[in-house]
């Protein structure tokens, strides 16, 4: 698709525009140039127009909608022990979403073939045959090089270092693939839910430890390590050597992980991270002193980053965020080190965007490459 087209395309499918007019006054472009394009995008299927629009004064306009065979976009978000799956149409809207069972030891061929058999599940069981499947997006919980698609030294992905995701895929699906961090995903999917602040810094607290930074209302990414900080070195009494390999990694002491192997010492077995949540919401002592530390750590950390980068909004997510001493204890310690000026209109809050963040945020990014 032309970059025009797919720019016009975007701004409807985004709520943005609803008229010819609308779209001439957000894209620059002529009225003829807006008008032509748009018959081509009607011609192709991906448009509708219909009944009346908002009138600006004169008569009121054609509406613009997209069509209802415009297609739809298949994300999924993988963890460690499950994937959430989704299918959205072109605005970002979920049609359907599904949790299943899902092993990311198993390696990413059977995992991704695993994913893909799923897709084409929800595909059969709720969209027409005659809406056609735009593009396949997927979320990993590690690094993802931006330029090849491949996982990067991820510290618990076994079998999944250097493997391109996006290769594989491709041979069951001639489409636009995106391949990107969780943490990521996450942050282009709370960024929809704060439409008047354009920095930010979402942190998922699960399992692992992850940062995505949203700079001017797009995500960053950078090399590809944009925004990680489960690695950055934390001070400790005593030393713990991290999944990576590297000593005293924020990690190794403030993750979903590591709070239940210290649950276990203690002899409080607990097999999910949310778990974690539940107790401190009994009251159990030693759950609510962990994740009060874990928070603190967390904090600690972004701190440097909230001084460097002055973010509009700090917006915790993930399984762990459901604990509400994890969040006081994040905004203590960044009240209390950072400078005033950094944290004078700074929010340090809950995720809004919910379990499906990376999903939204996946959709967000794919409906970009779909439609270029």
């Amino acid at each position: 698709m032309q970059g025009a087209q797919g720019d016009l395309l975007r701004l409807v499918a985004t709520g943005r525009a609803e008229s010819r007019a609308d779209l001439a006054r957000l894209s620059g472009l002529a009225a003829s140039s807006v008008s032509l394009r748009v018959e081509e995008l009607l011609d192709a299927g991906l448009l509708a127009e219909e009944g009346s629009g908002t009138s600006r004064g004169g008569r009121r306009p054609r509406r613009l909608r997209l069509s209802d065979t415009a297609g739809v976009l298949a994300v999924a978000d993988l963890g460690a022990h499950h994937v959430r799956l989704g299918l959205l149409d072109l605005s970002g809207t979920p049609l359907v979403i599904e949790e299943r069972s899902c092993e990311i030891a198993d390696g990413p061929r059977a995992t991704l073939d695993r994913i893909a058999g799923a897709f084409d599940e929800l595909l059969a069981e709720h969209v027409p045959a005659a809406v056609p499947l735009r593009g396949i997006g997927t979320g990993v919980p590690g690094p993802v090089d931006p330029l090849t698609q491949r996982v990067v030294t991820p510290s618990r992905m076994p079998g999944w270092n250097d493997f391109s995701v996006a290769e594989h895929l491709a041979t069951r699906y001639d489409l636009p693939i995106l391949v990107e961090n969780d943490a990521n995903l996450m942050a282009a999917g709370e960024a929809r839910c704060w439409p008047d602040r354009r920095n930010l810094m979402v942190v998922k607290a699960g399992t692992g430890i992850g940062c995505g930074v949203v700079v001017n209302g797009r995500l960053h990414r950078g090399r590809g390590a944009a925004g990680d900080i489960s690695h950055v070195r934390v001070r400790s009494d005593s030393s713990v050597i991290c999944a990576c390999g590297h000593p005293d990694c924020l990690e190794a002491y403030a993750s979903g992980a590591a709070l239940m192997a210290s649950l276990s010492e203690a002899g409080i077995v607990v097999t999910r991270t949310g778990d974690i949540v539940g107790l401190v919401n009994d009251a159990i002592p030693e759950a609510t002193s962990l994740v009060r530390n874990a928070g603190r750590r967390i904090g600690e950390v972004l701190t440097v980053l909230v001084n460097f980068f002055n973010p509009d909004v700090v917006a915790v997510g993930g399984s762990l965020s459901a604990a509400e001493p994890l969040i006081t204890s994040i905004r203590a310690a960044v009240w209390e080190r950072c400078l005033p000026l950094a944290t004078r209109d700074l929010e340090v809050a809950p995720a809004r965007a919910g379990r499906d963040a990376a999903l939204l945020g996946a959709g967000a990014l794919l409906l970009e490459a779909a439609l270029t």
